[in-house]
């Protein structure tokens, strides 16, 4: 049986609806203090939009776009000890317009510079039991420079978004491994290596001297993810293209909140985003692009069991046949929860 690493994932990672109002507004009901809150409205065409204690709740980047950092006002505007305060910008707030928050927790503070790699970060906010950090940091325009992540464990996913220029936020991820990496603001398979060849470790993320993610006196945010158990998970599997419905297994060992998947094999195909608060129960269809602006849609998709995610579809962006897919999913649950009597999850 999988054990949890903690037993109320929720209290690390938690989705949150809400319905704008076009007024200043603090929502509650997260369950803890979030450090990254990730919005995208559900009803119209507004952009993904995520905003951080260590860049600043008033700063806003967009992962579907390759624009600069903004601080444009009335977006977020304030993280609280159990949710945000939003400001009346429509892009967040539009009046009777339905939105998505993912939130994570980090160290519920800006934090202090970490020393670990060649590159010294400014702030460093991190949640090592949750497997979560932010940091923020200035290029050095060094081939093989690396950047500290504090996280103690080799982090199976990082984000990298230049603050001071237009580039894409690009994608390192353990299932595609060190020579490749891929873009959230578009659907191509691969964004070229910006990795020097070289994994992660449990201190530090190694980089070459690309604008993306290095260039002088460039900054920068990285956001750094590590698998948890029972808790967190990000890995790959293959599609078996099956259109009846029996479609791929995915074993996560818990029953997941969150579920984020890519395919890797071919162009055209998005970062498809699905949770369990829009989908309260099987099948699990709708679902938000992060590399588009468009609104809530709706396919024949999949089930978020007690263990993990069983695929019924078989379309190209999860299930097409002996393509490969990555992956990010946080947990609703844990398959069992180590508290003594050892209660197993149930399905939906």
């Amino acid at each position: 049986m999988a054990y949890a690493s903690f037993n109320k994932p929720s209290l690390q990672f938690n989705t949150k609806l809400y319905t704008g109002n076009g007024s200043v507004t603090t929502h509650t009901g997260v369950g803890f203090q979030p450090d990254m809150v990730w919005i995208k409205d559900r009803t119209g065409t507004n952009n993904h939009e995520i905003a951080d204690v260590v860049r600043g709740a008033n700063y806003q980047i967009y992962p579907n776009l390759s624009n600069q950092q903004t601080n444009a006002g009335g977006h977020l505007t304030a993280f609280t000890s159990d949710g945000f305060t939003l400001g009346t910008d429509g892009a967040t707030n539009t009046n009777s317009s339905d939105y998505c928050s993912w939130n994570w927790k980090a160290g519920n503070s800006q934090g202090s510079a970490n020393t670990d790699g060649s590159i010294n970060t400014t702030y460093t906010s991190v949640n090592t039991a949750a497997g979560f950090s932010i940091s923020q940091y200035t290029g050095d325009g060094n081939n093989g420079a690396t950047v500290g992540h504090g996280l103690g464990v080799v982090p199976q996913s990082v984000w990298i978004k230049r603050l001071s220029g237009s580039n894409a936020m690009i994608v390192y991820h353990e299932g595609y491994g060190n020579n490749a990496s891929v873009a959230f603001d578009n659907s191509d398979a691969s964004t070229g290596n910006f990795w020097n060849s070289t994994s992660p470790t449990s201190s530090v993320v190694a980089m070459t001297n690309s604008t993306e993610c290095n260039s002088n006196g460039q900054t920068y945010v990285m956001y750094a993810f590590a698998d948890k158990k029972g808790y967190s998970k990000f890995g790959k599997y293959k599609g078996n293209g099956n259109s009846s419905g029996d479609g791929a297994f995915i074993y996560l060992g818990f029953k997941p909140a969150w579920f984020m998947v890519k395919n890797i094999s071919a162009n055209g195909h998005g970062f498809y985003m699905f949770d369990n608060k829009r989908d309260v129960d099987n099948p699990t269809n709708k679902y938000l692009v992060a590399n588009t602006n468009a609104a809530d849609a709706s396919f024949d998709w999949m089930d978020f069991n007690s263990n993990g995610i069983k695929v019924r579809g078989n379309s190209g962006g999860a299930n097409n046949n002996n393509e490969t897919y990555i992956y990010w999913a946080y947990a609703d649950e844990p398959l069992v929860a180590n508290v003594g009597q050892s209660i197993p999850a149930t399905a939906r």
